[in-house]
């Protein structure tokens, strides 16, 4: 092996530079992503679209009352913030979402995503059936398309429609 290194130093430097150069391409790439597989909570919610997320990945101050820091459902090892109480398939682990579920979508979960689509036009029954149908990979990619912000690529908030990123947020509701 030795022999033919020094018989042909180029052709080993010059692929060692090519799989540098695609390593670096793939770290920027994953850099850019804003939206992570553990971000996708077991109810369909897109943990990275949360007010409470984006507060805390951006380091906004807390504001009691207003500003408030979530680290995600998934993350904070608590399944599912709104259904793992009332779920104990969930709630044990035992689904990793709400659509594996012979009940999906359960009245809990259905009462969730009519709140979320009245008010924030957001449906996680629809995201879940985007999952089941898609993949998750194929989900997180539509939602960084379409939640994406246009001046700094952060992402914009389900809740307020901000980004928290490049706008001045003083509220999670405003």
């Amino acid at each position: 092996m030795a022999i033919l290194c020094h018989n042909r130093p180029n052709y080993y430097s010059s692929h060692f530079i090519f799989i540098f150069h695609i390593l670096i391409l793939i770290s920027k790439m994953a850099e850019n992503k804003n939206v992570s597989e553990e971000l996708i909570a077991p109810c369909g919610m897109n943990c990275a679209l949360c007010s409470g997320y984006l507060a805390y990945k951006n380091k906004l101050p807390k504001l009691r009352g207003k500003i408030h820091y979530c680290q995600g459902c998934r993350p904070r090892n608590k399944k599912c913030a709104w259904l793992k109480g009332h779920c104990e398939k969930i709630g044990n682990g035992k689904f990793e979402f709400c659509y594996q579920c012979e009940r999906f979508p359960c009245q809990r979960l259905q009462h969730l995503d009519e709140r979320y689509r009245r008010k924030y036009e957001y449906s996680m029954v629809e995201n879940l059936k985007q999952i089941k149908k898609e993949g998750l990979e194929t989900f997180i990619n539509s939602e960084e398309s379409r939640y994406r912000c246009p001046k700094c690529k952060g992402m914009i908030c389900v809740h307020n429609k901000k980004c928290y990123h490049c706008q001045k947020i003083k509220n999670w509701r405003e």
